[in-house]
């Protein structure tokens, strides 16, 4: 069979072609390293000039901002130095006075266009307020824990930004103590609204926040960055920040996860709006708090301005580069079309030879599929006639099961058949004929009943249909207990049925009693040696079903014992008193009559088997 092992013409005279490519694409990279150094020299630049430009721009926002602090700084110790306030002080259960200062507050409030005036006592409770006439009044409130007013019933000045407790929300709070003869007796709150510096950073159209001295933001113009953090908090500050209950209950998690935000000029890539971009993070300091005012700038027109002047100088060097090329691909493209032909002509051949080579391979595959195609049917063949005989080994094995049986299913009528004759002979010993009357009548009755057991466990065996019809449930469960009565003696157990006479299921009575007579006896057996066994049948009609339930109360199945109960020759009893074939046999009888038998463990102890049968139609019905 010809091969293609042979040293190709194509890949040497195309030699000089890859050379060219790769000088083209040597040169293109040159060319992008040329465009990238520009582009970072560029953006280097335009980013100098953007710090510039923000750090005025910062120093504008912080001076603003600490003019707006300012302007109210002054009346909190004004408002400490009005006389009623010391005297509500002193009689704070005066309501005259209250509501006097109460309304004194309130016109303070509105003239000075703060958000709030209130008055603290010693212990922090709120004793007037601007607000006492609305819902969310302060009075009454303590702010026994806020830091304004630990720094003012110290003696000094407090200044506080945080969410109201009271109201939720936010604002600058200013505090004075109002002096006594020893120490302060109290402290005048000024709560100031900064919506108007938000509102005018919004407007500026620049990401600004504004960070306090732990890094938390609290007054943003990206409403998602607001109390966040530039850096993980530390436990202590967090705790701090609970005491005082200064941002309510936000997480405060970090505006960057896993680093943490300088604000020197860094560039953090940042959620804005509903997209993630690269920011120019700075930060200038403000007021007397440690807080800062940081500025985060876009940086796309800086980039846009760097790519252009990338593009250009990149654009010149590849025009170079690409008449180089040119001039280069010219000078061997004849050479190379000549190469082509000569080495197309060669394939030709060759791809002939093993088109003809690949034909007569799948030829002789053909005929090789075709021989095995015919053994396939053969073995089809084969396999047919196995599984025939596995389905007839099957049937012999259930005869066997069903052989073994009869010795099972006649050792227990045989029994009672015996303890009836020895009674009927003492009977008439007694001269008592009338009642050995009786057992010799039963007697007949068990021997008849014997033939028809033999009868149906060969019409089993044979798959014949049953003689369905419609059967008393309490009946034949009379009929059981009699045939398991030496058995129930010997144990001196009891066995309760709660049956409704009138109860009939659509079955066959000889099996039916055969599948209670396994039943009953499992369940006395389950029972031996316990000091006060009993054997409860419950039965009830379900619409068309009768579900029939036999409950010992012995030890219950073991878990093992579940999954295969019903399997043949599996016996939980020990060796020689049970060939585990009485619940297989019962089984087959059940389903027979188109129903089911399931077990299971009872609530508590004991063991319960369910038998569910289709129900015969009752007067006034119609049998289905």
């Amino acid at each position: 069979m010809h091969s293609l092992s042979r040293l190709p013409v194509i890949p040497r005279l195309n030699r000089p072609r890859q050379h060219i490519v790769l000088g083209a694409l040597a040169g293109l990279a040159l060319c992008g390293l040329i465009a990238l150094a520009g582009y970072s020299l560029a953006l280097r630049g335009q980013l100098a000039e953007q710090r510039q430009a923000n750090a005025q721009r910062l120093s504008a926002y912080a001076l603003s901002l600490e003019n707006v602090l300012a302007r109210h700084e002054t009346l909190p110790y004004v408002l400490s130095l009005d006389g009623r306030l010391a005297s509500l002080l002193a009689r704070p259960d005066d309501g005259a006075l209250s509501d006097q200062v109460n309304r004194y507050l309130e016109r303070v409030q509105r003239r000075a266009g703060v958000a709030a005036v209130f008055l603290l006592d010693r212990r922090g409770r709120t004793l007037a307020a601007s607000n006492w006439y609305t819902p969310l009044s302060f009075v009454g409130q303590s702010y026994a824990f806020r830091p304004y007013f630990l720094d003012a019933i110290d003696g000094r000045s407090g200044r506080f930004y945080g969410i109201g407790n009271t109201t939720r929300e936010p604002g600058f709070f200013l505090s004075a103590p109002l002096p006594g003869p020893a120490g302060p007796v109290g402290v005048v709150v000024v709560k100031v609204n900064l919506d108007s510096i938000e509102r005018a950073w919004r407007a500026s159209g620049d990401h600004l926040a504004l960070a306090d001295r732990d890094g938390v933001l609290f007054l943003t113009t990206e409403p998602t960055w607001q109390y966040r953090t530039l850096a993980p908090l530390a436990a202590a500050a967090r705790a701090r920040l609970r005491a005082s209950r200064q941002y309510g209950d936000y997480a405060l998690p970090p505006l960057a996860s896993g680093t943490a935000i300088d604000g020197g000029g860094e560039v953090r890539r940042l959620s804005v709006a509903t997209t993630r971009a690269d920011l120019l993070v700075q930060s200038h300091p403000t007021g007397t708090l440690g807080w800062r005012v940081l500025q985060f700038s876009e940086l796309a027109e800086a980039r846009r301005a760097a790519a252009g002047t990338a593009a250009g100088s990149g654009f010149a060097a590849a025009f170079v580069l690409a008449l180089t090329v040119y001039w280069q691909q010219r000078r061997h493209r004849l050479a190379e079309r000549r190469a082509a032909q000569a080495e197309l002509r060669r394939v030709s051949a060759e791809l002939e030879t093993r088109i003809g080579e690949r034909t007569a391979e799948l030829r002789a595959a053909n005929t090789t599929l075709e021989s095995r195609v015919t053994e396939l049917k053969r073995t089809e063949s084969i396999l047919r006639q196995t599984r025939d005989s596995a389905v007839q080994a099957g049937k012999l094995a259930v005869l066997g099961q069903m052989a073994a049986g009869v010795t099972h299913e006649l050792n227990q009528p045989l029994a009672a058949l015996n303890t009836l004759s020895d009674n009927a002979v003492k009977l008439i010993e007694l001269e008592r004929y009338g009642e050995a009357r009786d057992n010799l009548t039963l007697i007949g009755q068990l021997t008849g009943r014997l033939g028809r057991i033999i009868g149906q466990l060969k019409s089993f065996a044979r798959k014949a249909p049953s003689d369905a019809a419609a059967v008393s449930v309490a009946q034949a469960v009379e009929h059981a207990g009699l045939i398991v009565e030496p058995r129930r003696r010997e144990l001196g157990a009891v066995i309760a049925a709660d049956i409704d006479p009138a109860l009939q299921a659509w079955a066959d009575v000889v099996r039916l009693e055969q599948v209670l007579v396994n039943l009953l006896r499992n369940g006395l057996d389950a029972m031996a040696g316990l000091p006060a066994p009993r054997l409860e049948l419950h039965a009830e009609r379900h619409g068309a079903r009768l579900r029939l339930t036999v409950r010992d109360h012995g030890p219950g199945l073991p878990a093992e014992a579940l999954e295969r109960l019903f399997e043949p020759f599996y016996t939980t009893k020990p060796a020689g008193q049970g060939l585990g074939l009485g619940l297989a046999i019962s089984l087959a009888i059940v389903e027979s009559f188109g129903g089911t038998l399931t077990a299971g463990n009872a609530d508590g102890t004991g063991a319960v088997f369910r038998l569910d049968l289709p129900a015969a139609a009752t007067t006034g019905e119609t049998a289905s």
